[in-house]
């Protein structure tokens, strides 16, 4: 499984890559990496496409472990996922932003 940091996260997104949120609503509307799709763990199985496509497609959660998840099962569809390490919490301490409003 891959991870990355924060700061290649950051890279790669000034580059065009895509970024899933794999938090709960509440959590997501709270504030997010700008940029990021949602889709709550619970519904990853029923949104494979969300995650598929050209290129990685990087997924963050809180910490890393909710994403790390959702990256072990997409897996198995071999979608090209890689994890956020430290999740949105790392984003935010590095000085990051964030922005709040409702799911994309």
């Amino acid at each position: 499984m891959r991870e990355v940091t924060v700061d290649e996260l950051a890279e790669a997104l000034a580059n065009g890559a895509r970024l899933v949120d794999v938090r709960e609503l509440d959590e997501y509307v709270a504030g997010h990496v700008p940029g990021a799709v949602h889709v709550p763990l619970a519904t990853v199985p029923d949104h494979t496409d969300a995650f598929a496509g050209e290129g990685t497609c990087y997924v963050i959660c809180a910490l890393g472990g909710r994403s790390m998840r959702a990256c072990q099962y997409l897996a198995q569809f071999d979608i090209d996922t890689t994890n956020v390490a430290g999740g949105t919490q790392a984003w935010v301490n590095s000085g990051r932003p964030v922005v709040g409003g409702t799911a994309s």
